[in-house]
């Protein structure tokens, strides 16, 4: 039997209205702390338990993240610049960067690092450090990914949130087809930088066939390799998207929409953010529940609970959220059926 940890499933098998902020807000955010604390409130920084917070992509795309991050660990008592000190490094997508990055957080003696942003994070992480306690979320089975060894809970200096965003792409890709049921030609965008992205293009290739679609890998690293990535598509003939759940991906998605729009793809995303950025419909976790999950399991181990002691968290649930105004805009009518099923319609 599954059992439940806050809103989260911890299996057997595994042990709104977003609006990006502008650098300066993400700046004042991170800076700041929380504000609203009076300094003299504040312990000395020197005191407070440090927590090292690793993302690979662009920070200043993921301030609900952060939020959500920061809410869990006030859950288990600790608040931002009064009772914990928190270091935020980015690697803004430059993938060389994490090592150097991990590496000058295990030397300011972090009590914990937050690895975020996908494999690369994590891999950074635990190739600097065996004792420092490492908290990752991954859209990959974390055996898989080489972060633990077991599959129940974590092990050694590791634990974390498994996203299970990639066994969700045939879901995805079925309410794709519902949706444009006459699809032919699927684009799948990818990072060819991300690490087991084979892995994940090959499960979707077999899915595509599965479902009677050709398939078209295009790959975009950088910003600047979207809209040839784009070009490729349409030259290739794909009339539907599919976007793989990557963090730079998802630092890029008010482009990734927007160049859907241009090239009249009907996309389908791994998470809400793409749908709220004006994308057509997205089906996967919340990312704010994992992050909130996260700054919890961050204030149990600052508690002096041990990575391995906590289980390997995954999503019970996911949700479906569809966006009727750029299904309007694709001429699509939205099957009753669809719609009853949405956990979200944004008009």
């Amino acid at each position: 039997m599954p059992y439940f940890f806050s809103g989260w499933a911890c299996p057997p098998a595994f042990g709104a209205g977003f609006k990006p902020m502008r650098r300066r807000e993400f700046i004042t955010l991170l800076g700041g702390g929380l504000a609203a604390w009076p300094l003299a409130a504040r312990a000395p920084a020197q005191t407070l338990p440090l927590i090292g917070f690793l993302n690979s992509a662009a920070g200043d795309q993921f301030g609900h993240q952060l939020a959500a991050f920061q809410q869990g660990l006030g859950e288990a008592g600790y608040v931002e610049g009064r009772t914990v000190a928190i270091e935020y490094r980015s690697a803004d997508g430059q993938y060389d960067r994490l090592p150097a990055l991990a590496a000058d957080l295990v030397q300011r003696k972090a009590a914990l690092i937050v690895a975020a942003g996908g494999t690369v994070s994590v891999r950074a992480a635990m190739a600097e450090t065996t004792s420092i306690p490492i908290l990752f979320l991954s859209g990959f089975d974390p055996v898989q990914l080489g972060a633990v060894t077991g599959i129940r809970r974590g092990v050694g200096n590791v634990t974390g949130v498994s996203l299970h965003t990639v066994p969700l792409a045939a879901k995805r890709l079925e309410y794709l087809r519902e949706l444009v049921p006459g699809a032919a030609t699927l684009a799948l965008l990818m990072n060819p930088n991300r690490p087991l992205a084979d892995i994940e293009a090959k499960e979707i290739e077999t899915a595509t066939r599965d479902a009677g679609l050709h398939l078209v890998v295009i790959r975009a690293g950088t910003e600047s390799d979207l809209e040839p990535a784009f070009a490729q598509a349409v030259r290739e003939g794909a009339d539907t998207l599919l976007v793989s759940a990557d963090a730079f991906l998802m630092s890029q998605r008010a482009s990734v929409v927007a160049l859907a729009a241009l090239h009249a793809l009907r996309g389908v995303y791994p998470w809400r953010e793409f749908v709220e950025a004006g994308g057509l419909m997205s089906y996967g976790p919340k990312l704010s529940d994992a992050y909130r999950e996260i700054g919890r399991y961050a204030g149990r181990i600052l508690k002096g609970a041990a990575p391995a002691d906590l289980p390997i968290q995954v999503p019970r649930k996911f949700e479906l959220v569809i966006n009727l105004r750029t299904a309007k805009a694709f001429d699509l009518a939205v099957p009753a059926l669809l719609l009853a099923r949405a956990d979200e319609v944004i008009e």
